[in-house]
């Protein structure tokens, strides 16, 4: 039997969606082990990490939007690559809708690798990282 006469808030509903919890589980990288929740701004930074350690259009388990596309950059000139890893790190971090924008972009240069550093701004807090890349 289905049930007639019931009617839908789409009000309600439109707010579940805009406003998702961070809520997830923690993940212990050392250790290769879940182990707990984490909410707010270590949820950010947690996803934040997964993203730039997760190569972009690699994994069929991922869209096409998530991910960092790390490649191609080996031997390039370092102006472009510069320019590149500041796209590229941007790029990927706005498809998360925790995060507001990307500061403070540097990038250095060590030998054969970039170390990128930047200030994260969130739906709950600003925070920094720093990512290496090999180029």
């Amino acid at each position: 039997m289905i049930p007639t006469g019931g009617t839908l808030n789409t009000q309600d509903m439109e707010t579940v969606a805009a406003t998702q919890p961070s809520r997830t589980w923690r993940l212990d990288v050392e250790r290769g082990r879940v182990s707990g929740f984490i909410d707010g701004v270590e949820a950010v930074k947690q996803a934040v990490f997964k993203i730039l350690n997760t190569e972009r259009f690699s994994y069929l388990i991922y869209d096409s939007s998530y991910g960092f596309e790390g490649h191609g950059l080996v031997g390039k000139d370092r102006m472009l690559v510069q320019s590149e890893l500041r796209r590229r790190i941007r790029e990927a971090l706005m498809q998360d809708d925790r995060i507001m924008d990307i500061e403070r972009i540097q990038v250095e240069f060590e030998g054969d690798a970039a170390r990128v550093q930047f200030t994260v701004v969130s739906d709950f807090g600003s925070f920094d990282m720093e990512v290496t890349q090999g180029v």
